[in-house]
């Protein structure tokens, strides 16, 4: 023992020990767990991208449905087919339509709302139509049923079912029924009768859907060469449409999913993302289920890649980094050892000078202690010299954190002087807008409420003078009193506004949708002038408790607000419902929409797109009538397809 202390103490071998057991021990474990990590982070990776070739693959199978039945509501409000329909030409024009948008059939429903086995009262897409609605959804149809629309599509549906591996056993030799994207829009006959038109297209063996979908997920350089992306559409667990392989030309129609997969998907409902055996290969795949327009689960929707060539890279990458390791550690060790022994040289000389040093001969040479290992000197004085400068560090430190704690303090204050200067220059530009408000507040109070009173008096006297000869314009010398009145009460409100503080609510029970027919009739003119369609969906809800002309005033803001946003033409949708505990007075247009943009600014004071034509003031002061009457005013928007703002007030406390 005696004699192995001296070597133990070597740095020679407590160097070479220190340096070697990193490299031939500790690394090797890293690398490993890093190899393993890395592998699963590939995993991860491969898992996120089928995922995302999945949302491609389903956005374009609903962009398919959605476009499906767009298209044949276009053409049932075509003046064409009623054309055709006045002059008995309808199945011939018909069938120039089926051609030119592709579809595999397009009919009218009969006069009963029956067109021989496709009863509305079995598919929710053609009960829709015949509600006034159109509605697109992917369907089941059995054999006989597309037989009786075309032979063709019966025969173009029917797939042999291949015998697959790990798939559920079953006794069927054949799949007969049919996957279609199923759609149907409202038709007026000329009879005025309201029939569906219905439109389809049959997704069995259309290779030109499943290889679009397969061309958009898995586009040239998207996979690692040797890899092939696929997509396959179920009918339930079989493949009717795929460009999965079982050989180099013939697809795998007819082939059928594992019975893992189909429990998942189609029993479960649940997605799969994970590998996968498809057919005869392992492949990273992802399925989805797909619902039928009576929520059933009928099929699935599947995209995957060949996962073979990330097996063979990742081990490929596994063994270049095992094999690099070796030669790294074959080179470098022969390599530290020569050069650790050009170190312990200059090692000793140091440890002998600095032991001189401090001694205080400076012109002392390298004198090696003998004592407790070179190590363990020299880790003593250096030890002792880091704390020195330690010292000096930590006194600098303090210095630098004090001078930085300084700066802190003088930046912050600096800070909050900027933020009050700019609030307070907010405030003055607020504070000039609503002093020229009330500037010119009397001068118009008195300008409009002399000729409202001339006109109140006027209306007066011509019906006293009228009596009962001004009886059939009864209704409209009301409206012309409550529009004086609402006249008088706009002045005020504009008086509000720049004093909300002396605002006090009146109460009135209001019934919503009387109060939006009568903003109907006072804005006909201008919807009317503008080519606009005003529809109406009027619930019963219960009444309001507010001032009327002051939701009057709301309402025919929006109203006019939605005309100038559409133009000449458009839809003005006017609607009250309950919601939420909440009477919600909804207006919906269909004009240019707001940009995101400018969107959380419309309800802010002076805030106007209008230029000179508005003052900014309309959507501030509805915003505030309707908080004052304990509800909430919300908009939103799509660019390019318009805007729906919602009045949502309480209902009056006991009804």
């Amino acid at each position: 023992m005696n004699r192995l202390k001296p070597w133990m103490d070597s740095v020679r071998v407590r160097l070479l020990v220190i340096a070697l057991l990193p490299m031939l021990v500790l690394l090797p474990l890293m690398l490993g767990g890093t190899m393993l990590r890395w592998a699963a982070k590939i995993d991860d990776i491969l898992i996120s991208k089928v995922t995302g070739d999945l949302t491609i693959a389903d956005q374009y199978l609903a962009g398919l449905v959605e476009l499906s039945g767009e298209r044949v509501d276009a053409v049932a409000h075509s003046t064409a087919l009623q054309a055709a329909l006045q002059g008995q030409g309808s199945d011939d024009y018909l069938a120039q339509q089926r051609a030119r948008l592709g579809l595999d059939f397009l009919y009218i429903l009969d006069g009963a709302g029956d067109s021989g086995a496709f009863g509305a009262e079995d598919w929710p897409v053609i009960a829709s139509a015949l509600e006034g609605e159109w509605r697109s959804a992917v369907d089941i149809v059995e054999g006989p049923l597309l037989a009786a629309l075309d032979p063709a599509l019966a025969a173009r549906a029917e797939v042999a079912l291949v015998s697959t591996r790990a798939a559920v056993p079953t006794d069927r030799a054949t799949e007969t029924r049919g996957m279609i994207i199923h759609s149907a829009a409202p038709v007026t006959l000329p009879d005025g009768r309201r029939s569906a038109l219905v439109g389809g297209v049959l997704l069995n063996r259309n290779l030109g859907f499943i290889d679009t979908i397969n061309g958009l997920v898995y586009r040239e350089q998207s996979l690692p060469e040797g890899s092939q992306g696929t997509a396959t559409l179920f009918l339930e667990d079989v493949r009717i449409s795929t460009n999965v392989r079982l050989f180099e030309n013939v697809r795998a129609l007819g082939t059928r999913v594992s019975a893992a997969v189909r429990a998942q998907v189609l029993d479960e409902g649940r997605i799969w993302l994970d590998r996968a055996f498809v057919v005869n290969d392992w492949y990273i795949s992802a399925y989805e289920p797909i619902l039928d327009s009576h929520g059933a689960r009928v099929g699935m929707l599947y995209v995957g890649f060949l996962e073979a060539p990330f097996a063979l890279a990742k081990r490929n990458s596994a063994l270049a980094l095992i094999a690099a390791f070796v030669v790294i550690a074959l080179l470098s060790i022969p390599i530290f050892l020569r050069w650790a022994g050009r170190i312990f040289r200059p090692l000793e000389a140091m440890t002998r000078t600095i032991a001189q040093v401090e001694a205080g001969d400076l012109t002392a040479r390298n004198n090696p202690g003998r004592e407790g290992g070179e190590i363990a000197q020299v880790a003593a004085h250096l030890d002792e010299l880091l704390d020195q400068v330690q010292a000096r560090d930590r006194q600098l430190r303090d210095w630098a954190e004090g001078l930085e704690a300084k700066v802190d303090e003088r930046t912050a204050d600096l800070r909050e002087a900027n933020q009050r200067i700019e609030r307070t220059t907010e405030r003055l530009i607020m504070s000039e807008k609503l002093a020229a408000v009330g500037e010119i507040t009397a001068s118009v109070a008195h300008e409009i409420n002399n000729p409202v009173a001339v006109i109140q008096g006027n209306l007066d006297l011509a019906r006293d003078r009228l009596g009962p000869a001004a009886d059939p314009v009864h209704e409209e010398f009301r409206l012309i009193d409550d529009q004086v009145y609402r006249i008088g009460v706009i002045v005020q409100k504009l008086l509000q506004f720049a004093r909300p503080e002396d605002y006090s609510g009146a109460h009135a029970l209001i019934d919503p949708a009387a109060l939006v027919s009568d903003c109907l009739v006072l804005t006909r003119h201008q919807i009317e002038s503008a080519g606009i369609t005003a529809e109406t969906q009027l619930a019963f809800t219960p009444p309001l408790r507010m001032s009327r002309t002051e939701l009057q005033q709301v309402v025919v803001n929006l109203i006019l607000n939605a005309v100038q946003a559409m133009g000449q033409g458009g839809r003005l949708t006017l609607s009250t419902a309950q919601r939420d505990g909440m009477v919600v007075i909804g207006v919906r247009d269909t004009g240019s929409g707001i940009p995101p943009e400018i969107l959380p600014r419309v309800f802010d004071p002076f805030f106007t797109t209008k230029q000179a034509q508005g003052t900014g003031l309309g959507l501030s002061i509805s915003q505030q009538l309707v908080t004052q009457a304990g509800g909430r005013i919300t908009v939103q928007s799509v660019e390019g397809e318009g805007s729906t703002f919602e009045i949502a007030l309480p209902p009056a406390p006991g009804t």
